[in-house]
């Protein structure tokens, strides 16, 4: 469980600035905010209006500031630098938790080091980018690391990569976790009308594998690697499911192969994951990937590339048959081809991915880890730290 050390009166402030506001970040904010609220933090969320992430910190019990910022770096960057230290002089936090690159780069430019910052890549911004552009990125988190009094990393591997591009931070490694009261097994009766209540199209047989894929169509999830390999993979009748949206959606449906089925976003994964024989996540660049650690809490076994976070999420026992290199279509197909081939694989590997992610991955040991972060931060900064507010 989360507790708060602090009396009601000495409760922490603390303010995510978040961009962007849909897809994994949107939900592993969505989950701590919560564990936060049921601790008694006084949390805030700045972030864009549009998107689920405004509408679940809301109902979460967190206040919501809208901060209307691009996902990108561009003209409007000065202007999102001046709304964002706008709100955080309004809201006077004790610590700043800005997430993804984009609220890192604006947040740090807003308080250059003046409340306790606390910057979480989820994934770093110069893995998406090539040339000169990538330069740029990482002469960036360099120089900004030093307005980062702490630089949150879910996973080793990601920690790894940033030290790799000389990245000089105050680290900490606190793994992603999921709602495991949300993802729980099914079985039985319960698991067939689950799939039968999924939007199939035509007469699939209740015996065909389902394979799901669940993340933004986008370059960083992989999905056309997938498709690719689905092509040449011997999938013996098994149905393939795209679930969620994204900016490659018309050019994955060109390059899909009859059968498979694109969902668009999806409000709620669980019916796909608790009903799917295997997920599947070709990323060509993750942190710690959340949808993998949803389905092994499900009990789903998962087949996934050997990007940052993936090992870490896997029981060791599972590295020869669920990890193939990414963009590799061929290793993939192999992969798919084996596991789809032997249903007592599969089953053995679900029932050890469900017991390593419940008792490793819950979001209340992840809310508590940050928690007391936050608390060793602002001990450290009250002697001495002038607000915002103060200048």
């Amino acid at each position: 469980m989360l507790h708060k050390s602090c009396s009601d009166e000495e409760r922490l402030t603390v303010l995510h600035l978040v961009q962007p506001v849909e897809g994994g970040v949107a939900r592993v904010v969505t989950d701590l905010v919560a564990a936060q609220v049921r601790a008694g933090l006084r949390t805030v969320v700045a972030c864009p209006p549009d998107g689920p992430l405004a509408a679940g910190a809301s109902t979460a019990g967190a206040r919501v500031c809208a901060w209307p910022a691009e996902r990108a770096p561009g003209p409007r960057l000065g202007r999102e630098v001046t709304t964002a230290g706008r709100l955080i002089r309004a809201c006077a936090p004790d610590v700043i938790h800005a997430h993804s690159a984009k609220a890192g780069l604006a947040g740090r430019l807003a308080v250059r080091g003046r409340v306790p910052t606390v910057f979480q890549p989820h994934a770093w911004s110069f893995e998406a980018l090539e040339g000169r552009a990538a330069g740029l990125a990482t002469a960036w988190e360099r120089f900004g690391a030093r307005w980062s009094d702490r630089i949150i990393c879910v996973s080793e591997s990601e920690r790894r990569t940033g030290q790799h591009v000389g990245i000089a931070a105050h680290w900490s490694v606190i793994h992603n976790g999921i709602d495991l009261g949300r993802f729980q097994p099914v079985r039985g009766d319960a698991a067939a009308s689950a799939r039968a209540s999924l939007p199939l199209p035509g007469r699939v047989p209740a015996e065909a594998p389902l394979v799901v894929c669940v993340g933004r169509l986008s370059r960083q999830k992989g999905q056309d690697v997938l498709l690719r390999a689905w092509r040449t993979a011997a999938v013996g009748g098994a149905r393939l499911v795209l679930v969620g949206d994204g900016p490659y959606r018309d050019e994955l449906r060109r390059a899909a192969p009859p059968g498979v089925l694109f969902t668009g976003a999806s409000p709620d994964v669980r019916p796909w994951v608790q009903a799917a024989d295997l997920l599947v996540l070709p990323s060509r660049w993750e942190g710690m990937a959340l949808a993998p650690l949803e389905a092994m809490a499900c009990g789903t076994p998962v087949l996934l590339t050997d990007v940052d976070g993936a090992r870490e999420s896997l029981p060791p026992g599972h590295l020869p048959h669920c990890l193939v290199p990414p963009e590799d279509p061929a290793a993939l197909a192999a992969a798919l081809s084996a596991l789809l081939s032997d249903p007592a694989l599969r089953e053995e590997l679900g029932r050890t991915a469900l017991s390593r992610t419940r008792s490793l991955f819950d979001v209340t040991r992840t809310a508590g880890a940050v928690l007391r972060l936050y608390e060793e931060l602002v001990g450290q900064s009250r002697p001495t730290t002038r607000k915002l507010t103060e200048r």
